[in-house]
């Protein structure tokens, strides 16, 4: 355990004007507070809370957050209270602690819905403090790092919640190192076998060509020497975890992945950053399509950087980031270099993000919707990469990756969203739904009278606009979707034998956190909620009635009498998703997936898409799609896989090797399903097999309907 003097050092390192009083006060109280606790581990509790601390040291934290990890538990723990330290310490102290406390008590690990209230308490104990967050974030990532000693069952759990929640929490908050330890410390826990094959070929691919690192950071050097640019320069393979994800994303395998290691270049100021890029991309050639410049338009959590890839030593490729040392400290500590000292002072840097504007970034209009749209704009703005597209003024907008021309308007404003009638992007006229990319430059066009469509829920990606579109289908048809909610329930309830009364509709919208029971009807009227829902949440003991059956032929709505109509081969559109319809001469209308590449081909013809949306009732098990398993190359495995589908009730069509590798296989297998739950219950049940490593649903952008 690091002792209060080595613990003092290193606080003295960034700050020497620190209050040594306070830190060895702390360290005191809490030695004597955990007396006698110990860890599974077995050793003495308090080298966690020590342990926290020194995590934060490396991030050149505060007094008042260092001193908060080293009772961050003692209120959760021990016989200490709010008042005592308080009075020990300071009011600051004792709001932090209490604040790390709450989260602590906070179990992601619930339904939806509690989850989505969960969430809302971490974002609320943010918002007051941020640094209650950062302790949060460093006792997780001690806990991984000495997870080995909990029982089994326990580390699946903590291992899950941390690549769910706690990952990419610090990867957004821009603290991206901690992101990924975090994710391999998990990915140990959840994949051993996945990680070990890994972190063997990269010892083989070392032996077949030597420390590449190494050499690739030397040949930069020198060519920066050259030029006359004072640089550092550093080197690393990527993280395990890193790898295999990108793996599963590009359907590539180990031998076949090219940009497994990363370069950065640290430069002293902007200028030659970019005089840098220019040596690195006269030297090398440039990856089309793999360049980013986070200096000219930063993210929102103060990270700036440039991001290009080359071909760099036998034709490997290579990431480089280029950034001068300040936006580097800033992309190591993310928001919370906001706190970070140097040589005793407040460090001032211009990069450093002010941490109330970012946390009210994140959290705006969390307060509005119900928990689906809560959860759902959490994972939007939390989880996904940002594109930037600008105005036609020039002024930048931030949206997620898959967002579209109405996201743009709605992120604009309210209203500019609601009377929106069409958009240009880079000055040509394009349809609603297309998706914008980096750099485009979107105008909207907007029309009096005009209102948002029920189908826009289908074309936005972002929470916001999505929360908007839904307030104003309620607010202008609230009249029309009661009345409707109502005929829907007298029916449904009379299905079952049961009265929809006020009292059965008020004590439904109750639990399910509506205000009253015409809210209730409004959601039924406008199919957001199914009258079914309500009347088994009120009737959980009744039998349910049998679905309508869809007919296997036409089980769509929208097409005309005349047309045919076909799943689109490339993205194997199940019942349950989301979809659209392109018409072919010869063959109908094709059914792709909202989310399918492959519609980025049609974006010019507009007079070719149709709306589609799949019946309601039970669909038959006719739908193929094609799932990819990775199993260990042993006996039975096989005959164990085939099985589990066989189980979930799942015709398999068809079944071929992929590829066939000493240590496992990778199989494709055609399997009928019903709907998009029959689907994620086929994945679940084969990705709780021990002899499966990996399983993904697989699509094709090549094949052609």
């Amino acid at each position: 355990m690091i002792d209060v003097e080595d613990l003092v050092s290193l606080i003295h390192n960034y700050n020497p004007r620190c209050n040594e009083g306070l830190i060895r006060g702390a360290y005191d109280y809490g030695r004597r507070m955990h007396d006698g606790q110990m860890r599974q581990s077995g050793e003495p509790y308090f080298t966690h809370p020590v342990a926290v601390a020194a995590i934060l040291t490396e991030m050149r934290l505060d007094d008042a957050t260092i001193v908060t990890a080293l009772l961050h538990d003692t209120i959760e723990d021990t016989a200490a209270t709010h008042e005592e330290i308080t009075k020990q310490f300071n009011e600051e102290v004792a709001r932090l602690v209490d604040g790390v406390t709450k989260l602590t008590r906070i179990s992601f690990v619930s339904d939806q819905a509690k989850q989505a209230e969960n969430f809302r308490k971490l974002f609320f104990a943010m918002s007051k403090d941020l640094r209650v967050i950062l302790v949060k974030l460093a006792d997780r990532l001690h806990n991984m790092r000495t997870i080995r000693s909990m029982k089994p069952d326990k580390q699946a759990q903590k291992a899950r919640e941390t690549m769910e929640i706690f990952a990419p929490l610090a990867g957004r908050m821009g603290m991206q190192w901690m992101r990924e330890e975090l994710e391999d410390l998990a990915f140990r826990v959840l994949n051993p076998e996945a990680r070990n094959s890994i972190l063997r070929r990269f010892i083989t691919l070392q032996r077949e060509t030597g420390d590449a690192v190494s050499k690739i950071t030397g040949d930069i050097r020198a060519e920066l020497d050259r030029a006359g640019i004072e640089a550092d320069v550093y080197g690393r393979a990527k993280k395990p975890y890193s790898v295999w994800r990108k793996m599963q994303e590009k359907d590539l395998a180990f031998s076949r992945l090219s940009d497994i290691y990363g370069f950065r270049i640290i430069t002293a100021d902007v200028a030659d950053c970019y005089r840098a890029l220019g040596v690195i991309h006269q030297r090398w050639k440039a990856v089309p399509g793999r360049f980013k410049d986070y200096i000219s338009q930063p993210k929102s959590n103060g990270y700036r950087s440039i991001h290009t890839t080359v071909s760099g030593r036998d034709g490997k490729r290579v990431e480089v980031q280029i950034r001068t040392r300040q936006m580097h400290e800033v992309a190591e500590a993310g928001v919370a270099a906001h706190w970070s000292y140097r040589d005793g002072v407040r460090s001032v840097n211009p990069f450093a993000v002010d941490p109330a504007r970012w946390i009210a970034q994140l959290t705006e209009r969390f307060d509005e919707g119900d928990h689906d749209e809560f959860m759902e704009h959490v994972r939007l703005e939390m989880y996904q990469d940002q594109v930037f597209c600008f105005t036609p003024k020039g002024d930048v907008v931030q949206l997620p990756r898959g967002a579209t021309p109405l996201d743009f308007a709605y992120a604009i404003h309210t209203r500019i969203g609601n009377a929106c009638v069409s958009a240009k992007i880079d000055g040509i006229r394009v349809p609603l739904w297309t998706r914008v990319r980096n750099g485009q430059s979107v105008e909207i066009i907007t029309a009096e009278g005009q209102r948002p469509q029920a189908s826009w829920i289908d074309i936005v990606a972002t929470g916001r606009a999505k929360a908007a579109i839904r307030r104003s289908l309620r607010e202008e048809d609230r009249g029309r979707f009661v009345k409707l909610g109502r005929e829907l329930a007298r029916v449904t309830f009379e299905r079952y034998a049961k009265k929809a009364t006020d009292k059965a509709l008020r004590t439904a919208a109750r639990t399910l956190g509506l205000p009253d029971e015409t809210e209730l009807l409004a959601r039924i009227g406008s199919a957001e909620i199914p009258a079914n829902r309500v009347v088994e949440l009120l009737y959980p003991a009744l039998p349910a009635l049998e679905a309508q059956i869809v007919p296997a032929a036409r089980p769509v709505v929208g097409l005309a009498d005349d047309q045919s109509f076909m799943r689109a081969p490339c993205c194997q559109p199940v019942p349950g998703e989301r979809i659209v319809g392109i018409t072919h001469r010869g063959k109908g209308v094709v059914a792709h997936a909202m989310d399918c590449p492959a519609l980025a081909d049609f974006q010019d013809a507009p007079d070719r898409w149709v709306d589609l949306r799949w019946q309601t009732g039970q669909h038959a098990p006719v739908h193929t799609v094609t799932i990819e398993v990775t199993i260990a190359n042993a006996a039975g495995v096989l005959g164990r896989v085939c099985s589990v589908v066989g189980e979930m009730r799942t015709n398999i069509s068809d079944l071929h090797f992929v590829d066939k590798k000493p240590d496992y296989y990778r199989i494709a297998i055609d399997v009928d399903l019903r709907d998009a739950e029959h689907l994620h219950t086929v994945l679940t049940a084969l990705d709780a097999e021990t002899d499966v490593a990996g399983v993904a649903r697989k699509r094709d952008r090549n094949r052609k309907p």
